[in-house]
């Protein structure tokens, strides 16, 4: 009898379904031996990089669609998928409830939504709906955060298993952080507001575990003075001595005991805004500003408290607006930024090493590597795609689905998911 298995350190190694493993909902794996799941927002490792070497390069609205499921209305939640089957939030026809979405990832069948009713206001931005967080699963359970809504844990199946008040949060532009799975613990960056904390939750029984209050601010409705939030999802990172949990919050970075949240240190510089979540390759760690704030590039010393980390390089002045998260590849640091600006950037020295002008279109997407690909989303819904290249923008695709588009792709298997405001698209190539 073939089992499924459980992923124990969700974030810190890759996932490979085998064929002798039993994909979710029952049928066998063996066409998709060794496909890495993509189980959490930016993937496996939190870090937006796959380690499958094969993905469209090319595709429109009518080629290379194997499937469009629609949605009932617009979110900004990325997909997720695990084994057949592929979750994403977003808000019903019930303008009341918000919901997690479990698809058929073979033909794009819905095949169960659970929702959550919040009746209470529940301020949020037009460009930000509700149910705006990507959801997360561990291969037996599916997570999702709602905000004032509450974190609801459901099974493949649809079961809930618990659901939690983590009580009101408000602010003009809603929420966006999204939940981490390690080590038995549910991990989210809660805000922004007066409220903002982060918390571990037992991932079986949802009971709290510890938080860590943060500063927090106001719900900005009094205008830019008022504007301060961190809508950034925490990152487990290993250093010598044990592991930490790194989250960029207004002013600072912030690193933590994953087992008890205690901080082991403080970073102080960056800006009162901050949307993208911290990039790590080997002992270095970048935390970028929202809104033209600074960004910074550290030297990660250990779990211990009394070693703090070293500054390598801070930006200051005329960063561009960044919304999605870059990728980090031998030692560069690549980035899409909102008034599609494309940025490498020397890991190291925080260097400049080129930028240049992507086709016109707002970007709030974060970048996917794929093998020597680089892939990003804008508004208009366009897929870009350049190549890795320390040296120049060297533009490989536009892919156009025309519908409006802020989430980030997931990729498993060869196989491409991108959430627009309308559907849920499967892009993949024929098979041979």
């Amino acid at each position: 009898m073939l089992f499924q298995r459980t992923l124990l350190r969700l974030g810190l190694a890759s996932v490979l379904t085998a064929g002798s493993l039993l994909a979710a909902g029952g049928f066998p794996a063996t066409s998709r031996l060794l496909a890495e799941e993509w189980p959490a927002f930016r993937g496996p490792r939190g870090d937006g990089t796959s380690t499958e070497s094969r993905a469209p390069l090319n595709w429109s609205s009518t080629k290379n669609i194997r499937w469009k499921a629609p949605l009932p209305g617009p979110g900004n939640g990325s997909p997720i998928v695990w084994g057949n089957r592929v979750f994403v939030t977003g808000p019903t026809a019930d303008p009341v409830e918000r919901a997690l979405f479990c698809f058929d990832r073979r033909d794009g069948r819905l095949l169960w939504q659970k929702g959550v009713a919040y009746t209470a206001e529940d301020p949020t931005h037009r460009t930000n709906p509700q149910a705006s967080s990507t959801p997360v699963t561990d291969g037996q359970r599916v997570i999702a955060w709602y905000g004032s809504a509450g974190v609801s844990c459901h099974d493949l199946e649809g079961k809930e298993l618990w659901h939690r008040d983590l009580g009101v949060f408000r602010h003009i532009w809603g929420y966006g952080s999204s939940p981490v799975i390690h080590d038995g613990r549910v991990l989210i960056n809660c805000g922004p507001g007066e409220r903002s904390f982060l918390i571990a939750l037992d991932i079986e029984t949802g009971k709290t575990l510890w938080q860590v209050d943060e500063p927090g601010g106001a719900s900005g409705d009094q205008g830019a003075d008022e504007w301060i939030g961190s809508w950034s999802t925490p990152r487990i990172v290993r250093v010598a001595g044990g592991e930490l949990v790194l989250v960029s919050q207004p002013h600072h970075v912030n690193a933590h005991d994953p087992a008890t949240g205690k901080i082991a240190w403080t970073q102080e510089g960056l800006g009162k805004l901050v949307y993208t979540s911290p990039l790590i390759e080997g002992e270095i760690a970048v935390a970028m500003g929202g809104y033209h704030g600074p960004a910074i590039g550290l030297r990660l010393g250990s779990a211990d408290a009394a070693t703090k980390p070293q500054s390598l390089w801070r930006h200051d002045q005329k960063n561009p607006q960044r919304i999605g998260s870059g990728v980090i590849v031998d030692g560069k640091v690549y980035m899409a930024n909102e008034q599609f600006l494309a940025q490498c950037l020397d890991l190291q020295t925080g260097r400049e090493l080129w930028q240049a002008r992507l086709p016109q279109g707002t970007i709030w997407a974060s970048i996917v590597k794929i093998a020597d690909r680089l892939y990003v989303t804008n508004q208009a819904g366009t897929t870009l795609v350049w190549k890795v290249n320390p040296e120049k923008l060297e533009l490989l695709a536009e892919n156009a689905v025309d519908e409006t588009c802020n989430a980030s792709l997931a990729v498993s298997n060869g196989e491409l998911f991108l959430r627009t405001h309308g559907h849920l698209y499967c892009i993949a190539e024929p098979a041979p």
